[in-house]
């Protein structure tokens, strides 16, 4: 299997985790958000999904893109896997709502590059 095979479900899985955190959080307030514990388990989820499928995009990838900061993207799965009694849930507001935009972004210009070079000249 070829690595653009390989990165092209990576990115798609992270999209739509990104997408589906954005449907959750769009038309709910903070408090209501503080409040919900399917919402913010629900966030929780998306964020663990795409840490761990950012663990597996190559590092060319990453360098292009130096202004996500990969290391806490591929750190927060852990947090909330070992230490999620600590994670407060505006920080997973901010999250949800301001930075994974940039992320998202990134993955659909990688995903658009990785499938013009699956589909070859």
């Amino acid at each position: 299997m070829s690595l653009q095979r390989s990165l092209v479900p990576r990115l798609m899985d992270m999209i739509e985790a990104i997408e589906r955190v954005r449907d959750v959080t769009s038309s709910v307030p903070l408090e209501e958000f503080e409040n919900d514990w399917t919402k913010r388990w629900l966030v929780e989820r998306g964020v663990e999904i795409v840490s761990e499928a950012s663990r597996h995009l190559p590092d060319d990838l990453k360098q292009r893109h130096a202004s996500i900061p990969w290391r806490k993207v591929a750190g927060i799965g852990n947090v909330l896997r070992h230490a999620y009694e600590h994670v407060a849930p505006d920080v997973l507001w901010k999250l949800a709502k301001v930075d994974l935009a940039p992320l998202e972004d990134v993955c659909r210009l990688e995903l658009i590059a990785a499938k013009g070079e699956e589909a070859g000249p």
